[in-house]
C-alpha cells in the first residue's frame, strides 16, 4: 500500500485549519497529515494537533522555508500539498493522487484557472498577475503550463528528493514548476475547483511585492536553465547596438576618410566586445549545464530502477 503524506504549510490559519485537517482525513484515512507551523500565532499549531494532524514549527518565515523542511523531513511515495485556507476541495484529491500512484507524472497541479478562480477570486492583481506568469512561461520555455502558482498539488517522491528548493516565499510554486519543465519529468494539470477564503480569513500573499520576486525568479531560472539563449540573446542585442553605432561612423569613414566621432567608434567597439564575451558566457554555461543534465539523469534512472525493484 502506498504511503500518502499530506503537507500543510500554515501560517495564521485558525479559521480553517481544523476543517482543512478532517476533511483530507475524511478522504484519506491512511494517510499521514503534516501541518508546518511558520510562526502562527493565532494558535493555528494547537487546532491542528487537536484535529488529529501531526505538526511541526519553522521559525525562519516564508513557504519556501516551509517547503524545503517539507521535502527534507517527510519520507512517502506519494506527496499532497495543498493551501491550509479551505480553499481547495480535499474531495478532488483523488484526481491528483492517481496519476502519481499510476506512474503517469511526478507532479500533478490543481489547475484552478481554467474552472472558478477568476471568479472566485476577489482580488484582480491575483488573477492579472497568474495570466502573467503563465504566459512568460509559456514564451520563454516553449511550454504551456495553466496554473503556476497553485497551491494544491500532488508529488512522486523522486520529485520531491530530487527538487533543489532556493526559493524563501511564495515563488516556491514557480521554482517547482520550473524544476519539472527543465529536468523533463512529467506534469499533469487537472481542473479542481477553487473558492474564496472565508470571511475573516486573509491571504499571505502581497500582491506587488511577491509579484516582482516571482518574476525575478522566472529571470533568474531563465538564466540558470536556459544560459545558451539568455546569453546569446544579450550576445546577439549588444552586437546589433554596437553595429547600429558603427555603420554610420564607417560611412562617414568611407565619404571623408575622416573619423570625427571618435568616442562612437570606441563605444561601438565596447559593445561588440561584450557581446562577443555573452556568446561565449552562454557557451561554457551551457556545457555546465548540459553535464549537470547528464548527471542528474543518471541519478533519476538509478532511483527509479530501484523503485521498480522494489515494486
Amino acid at each position: 500500500m502506498p504511503k500518502v503524506a499530506i503537507l500543510l504549510p500554515c501560517y495564521n490559519e485558525s479559521l480553517t485549519i481544523e476543517k482543512v485537517v478532517r476533511d483530507f482525513r475524511a478522504q484519506l484515512p491512511d494517510a499521514d497529515i503534516w501541518v508546518y507551523d511558520n510562526n502562527s500565532t493565532d494558535g493555528s499549531g494547537d487546532l491542528a494537533r487537536a484535529a488529529g494532524a501531526k505538526v511541526r514549527r519553522v521559525v525562519q518565515q516564508g513557504k519556501g522555508h516551509v517547503v524545503r523542511r517539507m521535502f527534507q523531513e517527510i519520507e512517502a511515495d506519494v506527496y499532497v500539498m495543498v493551501d491550509a485556507d479551505d480553499t481547495y476541495p480535499a474531495d478532488e484529491v483523488q484526481k491528483l493522487i492517481q496519476p502519481i500512484l499510476d506512474g503517469e507524472a511526478d507532479m500533478v497541479n490543481g489547475d484552478r484557472l481554467s474552472s472558478t478562480y477568476m471568479t472566485e477570486n476577489k482580488r484582480p492583481g491575483h488573477n492579472f498577475g497568474n495570466t502573467l506568469v503563465c504566459t512568460l512561461i509559456r514564451l520563454l520555455w516553449g511550454q504551456r503550463v495553466h496554473d503556476v502558482m497553485t497551491g494544491y498539488r500532488a508529488f512522486s517522491r523522486m520529485f520531491v528528493k530530487s527538487c533543489p528548493v532556493l526559493a524563501n516565499g511564495f515563488e516556491i510554486e514557480t521554482e517547482m514548476t520550473l524544476h519539472t519543465l527543465d529536468k523533463r519529468m512529467s506534469l499533469i494539470e487537472v481542473p479542481v475547483q477553487y473558492r474564496d477564503r472565508p470571511a475573516g480569513s486573509f491571504s499571505k500573499l502581497n500582491t506587488v511585492r511577491d509579484g516582482i520576486r516571482v518574476l525575478l525568479t522566472i529571470f533568474n531560472l531563465f538564466r540558470f536553465y536556459r544560459p545558451e539563449l539568455f546569453f546569446g540573446t544579450v550576445g546577439l542585442v549588444l552586437l546589433l547596438a554596437s553595429a547600429g553605432l558603427f555603420v554610420p561612423v564607417l560611412a562617414e569613414y568611407f565619404d571623408t576618410g575622416l573619423v570625427p566621432r571618435i568616442p562612437t567608434q570606441i563605444f561601438s567597439g565596447f559593445l561588440a566586445i561584450a557581446g562577443l564575451l555573452s556568446f561565449g558566457v552562454g557557451l561554457i554555461l551551457g556545457a555546465c549545464k548540459k553535464q549537470s543534465d547528464q548527471m542528474f539523469e543518471i541519478l533519476v534512472s538509478q532511483e527509479r530502477g530501484r523503485d521498480v525493484q522494489r515494486s
